[in-house]
């Protein structure tokens, strides 16, 4: 537990319907528990390699781009939350891979709460590629929140 005594649930978020499952699980979680909640969402440019490119975008459109990412985060928060209205939600929106940011985010967290958008034959049996890497590289406890 942090210093303060107050622990920390850290919720990956990027606008899809798992992941507001997830922000709606954490919030619930966080309410009764009396943790803080810290929605995160990263975002950064695709390449066909898959991984975000070194460095930065320009300003202009990092500006552009944050805005955009931080209205996508305040409406999940509002619609995930509209039960809970004096939730206290920080909210972050960081450049890199989500997976990466995850498990970065992870190190001062006590919960990390992720999304599983589970893909292939088995959907029902399988973790999202986000989801698993965060299962199995995160420095605190993971719960995967299966949207329903």
């Amino acid at each position: 537990m942090p210093a303060g005594g107050q622990e920390t649930v850290v919720v990956g978020v990027d606008g899809s319907p798992p992941s507001t499952s997830a922000l709606t699980w954490a919030a619930r979680y966080a309410d009764a528990i009396g943790a803080s909640l810290r929605a995160v969402l990263a975002w950064h440019y695709p390449t066909a390699a898959g991984l975000p490119p070194i460095g930065h975008a320009p300003e202009p459109v990092t500006s552009q781009v944050e805005q955009s990412r931080y209205e996508i985060l305040d409406k999940a928060i509002e619609s995930a939350c509209r039960d809970l209205p004096a939730m206290q939600v920080d909210r972050e929106v960081v450049y890199g891979h989500p997976a990466q940011a995850l498990i970065d985010e992870s190190r001062g967290a006590d919960l990390l709460v992720v999304g599983s958008k589970g893909r292939g034959g088995f959907t029902g049996m399988l973790l999202g590629s986000i989801s698993a890497h965060c299962v199995a590289h995160a420095l605190c406890p993971v719960t995967v929140v299966k949207h329903t």
